[in-house]
């Protein structure tokens, strides 16, 4: 075989149920940056966000300083947003975290003991600036997040539960106090239909909407008329909320110990709550969940195991819904974590097109996995293609009968890994111990592809 071109991995594809599934599984979670844990020591309370450009943003209660920290992602390594760590006055725990369009990052945390009220802070311009507290009431569980005019909102527990909207300085109430009878859990999103929906659990897992531009005497509207579903709302079970491109909301939640404190994803119809899957398709009881939705309107969620006499008691797994086999498949392997894990988040990263989870594990952990597969000529073409020996030290031979036109290796994120390519074979000795994809074309056209382990 002659010397080869590159074949670029299709950033677009098209998936069938049973490969994307093998793939999934296939690929592996990696540390987003060079340390595994990215905070100074222990962690809670984390929160993560991702920007149009790929950049992660991640906050969490920092137990080195007693404070909340923030750090970024650009690419290659994390840093402080702020040059240090501790931004808050004292300790962090219930707290927020969201971007702007213009790139301004918002935090906001549970004032600390003796002090009470919603604090908030923003980061523009290389620095951290106080913002003028939305409630001086005592507070728990808060969120916040800005409408597509950049507009900052609120949520927090005080009052049962209250929007506000941050307008010229000053905090105004959104619709009415108290409209969810309470903010267990709270959540909020804003839909570019500039709609502000909640997430909470009052009697259920609810969601509620009100237009961004709502008075203080406008109502709150209750989706679908009653509650998403029965949930636990104890042991972190916590709910969470998405939207996708179209504003379609989607909700996860714990169901109640009656229903066995399993997994639920449900999606909002424009009448209805629709469940999405099976209902309570975890494998045991869970909680500490989060939900994300891709661009294309799959639906991502975390959950951790929450059942002592489980071995895997604590580990977190990330499903993904398989659209074409109406299943939740496992993404990544059947865990994420190697020990118990809190505080989970989940987003999407649209630029690079990873899938981003956030957890406390002996520390704040982030991981990422890629979500660029092959497509289904690739992964029907395989199995006529052999590869030898595997493990391997280095070198790879192939068995085929066929034309070879061009080989391409490349690790679980993407990236191609430099390769020497003679006749019918292939060294990899100079890449690091781990798992690689090698992927053949052949000059009729079809291509194979093979996982290989290097040892």
């Amino acid at each position: 075989m002659k010397n080869t071109s590159i074949f670029n991995f299709r950033k677009t594809f098209m998936v069938c149920g049973i490969a994307m599934n093998a793939l999934l599984f296939s690929q592996q979670w990696n540390d987003v940056g060079s340390s595994a844990i990215v905070s100074a020591g222990g962690s809670g309370y984390n929160n993560l966000a991702v920007d149009a450009s790929g950049n992660y943003y991640l906050s969490y209660y920092d137990v080195s300083v007693a404070k909340g920290s923030v750090q970024k992602f650009d690419g290659s390594s994390w840093s402080y947003l702020g040059g240090s760590p501790g931004i808050t006055t004292g300790i962090a725990t219930f707290s927020s975290l969201t971007l702007d369009a213009q790139g301004t990052v918002y935090y906001s945390n549970q004032a600390s003991y003796p002090s009470t009220g919603l604090e908030l802070r923003k980061f523009s311009s290389g620095s951290w600036s106080a913002m003028p507290s939305a409630t001086t009431a005592s507070v728990t569980y808060q969120a916040i997040a800005v409408s597509p005019s950049n507009t900052l909102f609120a949520y927090s527990s005080d009052g049962s539960g209250t929007v506000r909207r941050y307008n010229n300085g000053t905090w105004e109430q959104v619709g009415n106090a108290g409209f969810a009878g309470g903010a267990t859990y709270a959540k909020m999103v804003i839909g570019t239909d500039n709609n502000i929906y909640t997430c909470q659990l009052s009697g259920g897992a609810k969601v509620y909407k009100i237009s961004t531009n709502a008075s203080s005497t406008d109502s709150w509207t209750l989706l679908g008329g009653a509650a998403a579903g029965t949930a636990y709302s104890s042991d972190n079970s916590y709910s969470d909320i998405a939207l996708d491109n179209n504003n379609v909301p989607y909700i996860v939640y714990v169901s109640s110990s009656a229903e066995g404190k399993k997994l639920n994803v449900k999606k909002f119809n424009g009448t209805s709550w629709v469940q999405i899957g099976a209902a309570n398709f975890s494998d045991s009881v869970v909680n500490n969940t989060a939900i994300t939705v891709s661009p294309s309107g799959t639906p991502y969620v975390v959950a951790s195991v929450w059942d002592s006499s489980n071995p895997n008691h604590g580990r977190n797994t990330v499903y993904k819904f398989n659209s074409g086999t109406g299943n939740w498949d496992k993404v990544g392997g059947d865990f994420v974590s190697a020990g118990a894990s809190t505080f989970s988040d989940i987003a999407f990263d649209a630029a690079n097109n990873y899938l981003v989870l956030a957890y406390s594990d002996g520390g704040t952990r982030v991981k990422r996995i890629s979500l660029n597969v092959l497509s289904v000529n690739d992964v029907k073409n395989k199995d006529s293609f052999g590869v030898y020996p595997n493990p391997t030290s280095g070198i790879i031979y192939f068995k085929d009968e066929r034309k070879i036109k061009s080989v391409e290796v490349t690790n679980t994120v993407g990236q191609i890994i430099t390769a020497k390519i003679t006749d019918q074979q292939i060294d990899i000795s100079d890449a690091p111990k781990g798992v690689y994809f090698v992927k053949v074309t052949f000059e009729n056209g079809k291509s194979a592809v093979k996982k290989i382990i290097k040892k």
